[in-house]
C-alpha cells in the first residue's frame, strides 16, 4: 500500500471539529434558531417595557409591555421614532447623548422622563438605551428599556421634603432657602437686551431679601414653654406667608423660609427696587405687631428686619446672607422692632473695624504704636508745665490712626490693658529722659489716659508702682486721666484703685469734665487732683472771626473753676484755639490750657525744645 490515500479521511482522524469549520464560525456569529426563538419569546413576555431600535432611531420591534405602557398596539409602534415616544428629544443634552449611542460613540444613555401612562396618569420612568452587541463590531441595533420609577421617585421626593422643610412651620428650611437663592441669582442675572415676558431674561436683574428674627421670643419659651413657642413660630410663619403672597408680583408670591430658631427670611426674586423691599418690611412689621392667640395665651411680639436689595450681577448667596445678617444686627442695635436697609458705607466701616480688631493685639506685640505729646501750658505765664501722651497706631494698611479709631475697640476686646501698660511705660520713660536731659529746669509732669477697664481688669496699682521704680520717675510727675463717666459713681474696686494711686502720690485727673454725670457730690469723695474742662465749653469763648461767645458757657466755666479751687483742685481747659479764649480763661482763673493755640501733639524731640520756655501763641 502507498503512504497516501485519495479517499475521505475518517472524522476521528481529523481531530475535534476539524471537519466543521463553517458551523463553528456560524456559532461564533449568532445563536442558532432555537436560541433566537427563546430570546424573542422572553423579549415579548418581559414585564419591562422594551423595544429594539435601529440606528435611524426607529422602533424595529416593541414588546407587549411597551405597548401596554403607552396604550398602543405594539405592532403600531414599529417604525415610529423612539425618541418621540419616550421624550428623548425634549432637551438638547439628552438628544445629543441619544444620538451618540446610535452612532456607537457612547456606551449607554440613562435618564428619567415624565411620560403619560395608558390610563392617563403621569408616569416617571427611567429610560435606558444600550447597543445590542459590540459597538466596535458594528452593532446595528440598540435596546430601549423603560422602567417605572414613580414609587421610588415619590419616596425620594418625600425624603427630600423632610430634609428641606422645617417640621414646626412647614416652611422651607435654610438648606432649601440657600438652594433657591443660588438658583435665583443665576436666573435673575442681567442678560444682554432682556425683553420682559419673552423668556429671554428677567426685566430687572435684581434680587432682595428680608432677614428677620422675633424680638423677645426667648422670653416666650422661658415663660410659656417650648410647645407654645413652637405654635407661635407656626403662627408667625402664617403671617409672613400672607405678606409674601400679598406683596408678590408673580404667582405664588415670594419664598418664605425658617432659617432656624426664631429667624426667618423672605426672598424676593427679580426685585423692582429698594422700595419694594422696604414696603414688604413695613407690612411684615405691621403684621407681626398684631397680638397672637396661641395655646390660650395672648402673645405680643415684634421683629427686627435686615433688608438687602442689589443687582444680581456679581452677587453671591454667601455675600447676600452676610449682608443680611449684618443688617439684622444693625436693626437690633438701633433699638429693635424696626427694619434697617443695608448701607455699604456703614458696612465698610464695620469691615474696617473688624480688620483693626483682628490685628490690634499682634500690633502691640509688633511695636506698631507710637506716642506723641501735647503741651499743657500755664495760663498765667505760657510756660509748659507738662504734656499729655497721645497714642497713635502706624497701621501697615490704613496709615497713622488716631486713638478714636482703635481705643474703643481695644476697650471692648480687652487689648486696652496690654496697650495701656505699654503707653504708661513708654510715657514715663520719656518723661524721665527729659528730666535727666534738662536737670536745671523744672521737670515736666506726664499725663496718661487710663480706661475704666484698666481699673477693673488689671492690677493697675502694681503696674504703676513697677513702672515708676523701673524708670525712676517720681510719682508726683505722673498724672492719670480718666473720663468723667468712668470716675463718677466709682465704688468698690475702681475706687480702691484710685485711692491707692493717690496715696502713692500719683495725680488723678477727670477728663472731659462737664459732659458726663456732673455729680459734684462725688468730687469731695474721690481722690481727684485736676479737672479738665471739656472743649465744648471752651469753644463758647470764641470772639474772633465773627463768632458770638456763649454767656452761659462762660458762667458755667467760671462756676466750675471757682468750685474746683475751693476743693483744692487745679483746672485745665482743653481745646484752646485762640488768644481771646486764652485771655478770658486766664481771667476766670484756669490754671493750665491745652490746645492748638499752643501746639498740636508732636514728637518728643519738639517737646524738648519747649522745656523751660514759653510757647508762642499761634492763632488757629
Amino acid at each position: 500500500m502507498s503512504g497516501t490515500s485519495e479517499g475521505p479521511v475518517p472524522r476521528a482522524a481529523q481531530g475535534p471539529g476539524a471537519g466543521r469549520p463553517e458551523v463553528t464560525q456560524r456559532d461564533q456569529r449568532r445563536p442558532d434558531l432555537s436560541e433566537l426563538r427563546d430570546y424573542r419569546a422572553a423579549f415579548a413576555a418581559a414585564a419591562l417595557p422594551m423595544a429594539v431600535v435601529d440606528l435611524r432611531g426607529q422602533i424595529v420591534r416593541p414588546n407587549d409591555a411597551l405597548g401596554g405602557l403607552l396604550g398602543a398596539d405594539p405592532a403600531a409602534l414599529a417604525g415610529q421614532p423612539a425618541a418621540d415616544l419616550v421624550g428623548l428629544s425634549s432637551d438638547g443634552a439628552t438628544w445629543r447623548a441619544y444620538n451618540e449611542v446610535l452612532r456607537g460613540t457612547r456606551p449607554r444613555l440613562r435618564c428619567t422622563r415624565r411620560l403619560k401612562h395608558a390610563d392617563g396618569r403621569p408616569l416617571w420612568a427611567e429610560v435606558t438605551v444600550v447597543p445590542m452587541g459590540d459597538p466596535a463590531a458594528g452593532a446595528d441595533r440598540v435596546l430601549l428599556s423603560v422602567a417605572d420609577v414613580g414609587e421610588r421617585r415619590e419616596l425620594s421626593e418625600r425624603l427630600r421634603h423632610l430634609r428641606t422643610h422645617d417640621p414646626v412651620t412647614r416652611l422651607p428650611n435654610r438648606a432649601l432657602f440657600l438652594e433657591r437663592l443660588a438658583a435665583a441669582l443665576e436666573t435673575t442675572a442681567p442678560r444682554k437686551s432682556p425683553r420682559a415676558g419673552d423668556g429671554t431674561g428677567p426685566p430687572h436683574g435684581r434680587i432682595g431679601l428680608c432677614y428677620l428674627d422675633i424680638d423677645g421670643f426667648q422670653a416666650v419659651n422661658d415663660t410659656l414653654g417650648h410647645h407654645t413657642g413652637d405654635r407661635l413660630l407656626a403662627a408667625v410663619a402664617g403671617r409672613l406667608t400672607e405678606c409674601a403672597e400679598t406683596g408678590g408680583h408673580r404667582a405664588g408670591g415670594h419664598l418664605v423660609a425658617r432659617l432656624g430658631g426664631d429667624e426667618f427670611a423672605i426672598l424676593v426674586e427679580d426685585s423692582s427696587g429698594t422700595g419694594q423691599l422696604t414696603e414688604l418690611a413695613r407690612s411684615v412689621l405691621a403684621a407681626l405687631q398684631r397680638p397672637f392667640e396661641v395655646s390660650g395665651h395672648r402673645v405680643s411680639v415684634s421683629a427686627s428686619i435686615g433688608v438687602v436689595e442689589r443687582s444680581s450681577a456679581g452677587a453671591s448667596a454667601t455675600a447676600l446672607m452676610q449682608a443680611a445678617d449684618t443688617t439684622l444686627y444693625w436693626a437690633k442695635a438701633d433699638g429693635r422692632a424696626r427694619w434697617t436697609l443695608f448701607d455699604p458705607e456703614r458696612n465698610a466701616h464695620r469691615m474696617t473695624r473688624q480688620a483693626l480688631s483682628s490685628t490690634l493685639r499682634p500690633a502691640v506685640e509688633r511695636g506698631e504704636f507710637t506716642l506723641e505729646y501735647q503741651p499743657l501750658v500755664g495760663m498765667a505765664d505760657g510756660v509748659v508745665r507738662g504734656v499729655e501722651a497721645l497714642v497713635r497706631w502706624n497701621h501697615p494698611r490704613f496709615g497713622l490712626l488716631a486713638p478714636s479709631r482703635f481705643v474703643p475697640i481695644a476697650e471692648e476686646d480687652g487689648t486696652i490693658v496690654q496697650l495701656g501698660r505699654w503707653v504708661l511705660r513708654t510715657a514715663c520713660r520719656q518723661a524721665r529722659r527729659w528730666q535727666l536731659e534738662h536737670p536745671g529746669e523744672p521737670a515736666l509732669f506726664i499725663s496718661v489716659n487710663v480706661a475704666v477697664r484698666q481699673l477693673r481688669d488689671s492690677d493697675l496699682v502694681a503696674d504703676v508702682a513697677e513702672i515708676l521704680t523701673e524708670t525712676g520717675l517720681e510719682p508726683g510727675l505722673l498724672q492719670l486721666e480718666l473720663t468723667e463717666s468712668a470716675v463718677m459713681g466709682s465704688s468698690g474696686r475702681p475706687l480702691r484703685v484710685l485711692q491707692a494711686l493717690s496715696d502713692m502720690g500719683v495725680r488723678i485727673a477727670i477728663d472731659d469734665f462737664g459732659t458726663g454725670y456732673s455729680n459734684l457730690a462725688y468730687l469731695s469723695r474721690l481722690p481727684v487732683s485736676v479737672l479738665k474742662l471739656d472743649g465744648s465749653f471752651v469753644r463758647g469763648f470764641r470772639y474772633e472771626d465773627g463768632a458770638r461767645p456763649s454767656p452761659a458757657d462762660e458762667t458755667i466755666v467760671e462756676a466750675m473753676v471757682q468750685l474746683a479751687h475751693r476743693l483744692g483742685l487745679t483746672v485745665t481747659a482743653e481745646c484752646v484755639e485762640t488768644s481771646g479764649q486764652a485771655e478770658r480763661l486766664r481771667r476766670i482763673g484756669c490754671d493750665t490750657g491745652q490746645g492748638w493755640l499752643y501746639s498740636r501733639a508732636v514728637a518728643p524731640e519738639r517737646i524738648a525744645e519747649l522745656i523751660g520756655t514759653g510757647t508762642r501763641p499761634r492763632e488757629g
